[in-house]
C-alpha cells in the first residue's frame, strides 16, 4: 500500500483533511505524528485500534510519538489524582502495556518515541505557557466547555477550572511536540479542530487530524443502541457522538472491556455475557471485535455450528457480516469463534504480564488499585 492508503485504512474513520495530507506528501514535508494517553486503568482492546493505526503509520514512513499525558491525567483526577503515582505508572505499566499492544498489532515498539508530558513541559518552558495563552485568546469559553467531552466528561457536567484548561493544553501539546498529525479516537475531534483553526495564523502550519473508530464496549444494551441509531438517522450529530463516547470500551468501566492481560476464563466470561443481537450488525460489540481486531491480525475465522457441528471458514469480514445479518450464524457460535481468536491473539501479552518481565508492573498496578 502507498502511504495515503495505509493512513486511510481501517480503523481510520476521518482525516481532516485528506487534501492537506496529500499536499504534505507531494511537497515532501516530513510527517510527524503523536497520539496521547491519559494514565489511568488497565490497557484494553480499544487501545489495540490506536496501536494498529500507529503500526500503519510506521509502515507509511511516518515518525510516531506516544505522549504519556501525566499532567492531563492529574487534572482529570485519574489514579486518585496523585501525580507521583501517575508518573510511576506512566513510565512502568502503561508504557509496557502499549508496547505489547503495538507488537500484537504488527508495529515496532522500538521505533516509537515515548514522551512524558511533564518532561516535555520542563523542556519547552515558558514557550508552553505562551502557547496556552495564544490558543486561549483565539478560543471562546463556550468552545472550551463543548470540548471537555475529549476527557470523557459531558458538556453540562460541573467541572473545576483546571479541567477547562485540559482542551487548551491538548492543543498546545501538538505544537510543543512539533507534530503535524495529531491522532486519536473520534472522541478527540473537538480539540483537534481547534488546533487546525488556530494553527495557520498562530503557529505557521495547520495539522492533519487523524481519527480512528471507537470500539464498542461489551456493556451496551438494546435501549442504548436504539437511542444512538435514532440520533444517527435523525442527523443529530451531537447526541450521536455523545452516545458513541458513552458506549466505547473504557478502562473506567471494567465490564465493558477486555484487557490485554486478561486470563482465558475472564475473556470467555466477558464475551459470553456481551450484548450480541441476532442478525443485527450495527453497534454489535462481538462483530466489532471480529472486524477491527481479529481481521487485523488474521485473514480468517472459523465458525462452528454447535448444533450441527458443521463449520465454515470466513476469509473476509464482509462475508462474515453478510451471513450473520442473514441469520446464518448464531450469536453463541460467533462468540465462541471470537473468543478462540482473541484468546490466542492475547497470549503473548498475557504471558508477558502474568509470568514474564511485565509481572512487576501489573502487580504495581494491582497494589495501586487496591490501595486507592
Amino acid at each position: 500500500m502507498n502511504p495515503i492508503d495505509l493512513i486511510k485504512a481501517e480503523p481510520t474513520e476521518e482525516i481532516l483533511t485528506e487534501e492537506r495530507l496529500k499536499e504534505y506528501i507531494e511537497n515532501k514535508i516530513e510527517l510527524r505524528h503523536y497520539i496521547g494517553y491519559e494514565i489511568s486503568g488497565y490497557v484494553h482492546l480499544g487501545s489495540f485500534l490506536s496501536m494498529s493505526k500507529v503500526a500503519d503509520l510506521q509502515k507509511a514512513g511516518v515518525k510516531v510519538k506516544i505522549f504519556l499525558a501525566d499532567y492531563h491525567s492529574w487534572i482529570n483526577k485519574k489514579l486518585g489524582g496523585d501525580l507521583s503515582i501517575i508518573k510511576r505508572v506512566a513510565g512502568g505499566y502503561f508504557k509496557e502495556a502499549l508496547k505489547q499492544t503495538l507488537k500484537i498489532a504488527g508495529g515496532d515498539p522500538d521505533k516509537v518515541e515515548f514522551v512524558l508530558g511533564s518532561e516535555l513541559y520542563e523542556k519547552v518552558g515558558l514557550e508552553y505557557l505562551e502557547n496556552i495563552i495564544k490558543i486561549s485568546m483565539d478560543t471562546t469559553l463556550a468552545r472550551v466547555r463543548k470540548s471537555i467531552t475529549i476527557m470523557g466528561r459531558k458538556e453540562k457536567e460541573i467541572v473545576d477550572f483546571a479541567q477547562l484548561l485540559y482542551p487548551i493544553m491538548q492543543v498546545a501539546d501538538i505544537f510543543a511536540l512539533d507534530v503535524n498529525i495529531p491522532h486519536g479516537g473520534m472522541d478527540q475531534r473537538k480539540a483537534h479542530v481547534i488546533a487546525i483553526e488556530v494553527g495557520k495564523n498562530g503557529f505557521g502550519y495547520q495539522p492533519i487530524a487523524l481519527h480512528h473508530h471507537l470500539l464498542v464496549g461489551m456493556h451496551i444494551t438494546e435501549d442504548i443502541r436504539q437511542k444512538i441509531l435514532t440520533a444517527k438517522r435523525e442527523g443529530n450529530r451531537e447526541l450521536f457522538e455523545e452516545g458513541v463516547i458513552d458506549i466505547k470500551m473504557s478502562k473506567s468501566k471494567p465490564n465493558s472491556a477486555i484487557f490485554i492481560h486478561d486470563k482465558s476464563e475472564e475473556i470467555k466470561e466477558k464475551i459470553n455475557k456481551a450484548f450480541c443481537p441476532i442478525k443485527e450488525i450495527e453497534l454489535n460489540p462481538i462483530l466489532e471485535l471480529a472486524r477491527y481486531i481479529i481481521f487485523r491480525v488474521s485473514n480468517n475465522i472459523e465458525i462452528v455450528n454447535e448444533k450441527t457441528k458443521e463449520s465454515k471458514v470466513y476469509n473476509s469480514y464482509a462475508s462474515l457480516e453478510s451471513d450473520y445479518q442473514k441469520g446464518l450464524i448464531h450469536p453463541l457460535d460467533l462468540k465462541t469463534a471470537v473468543y478462540n481468536k482473541i484468546n490466542d491473539m492475547l497470549e503473548p501479552a498475557r504471558k508477558y504480564f502474568l509470568e514474564g518481565p511485565g509481572k512487576r508492573y501489573l502487580e504495581d498496578m494491582e497494589s495501586i488499585k487496591v490501595s486507592r
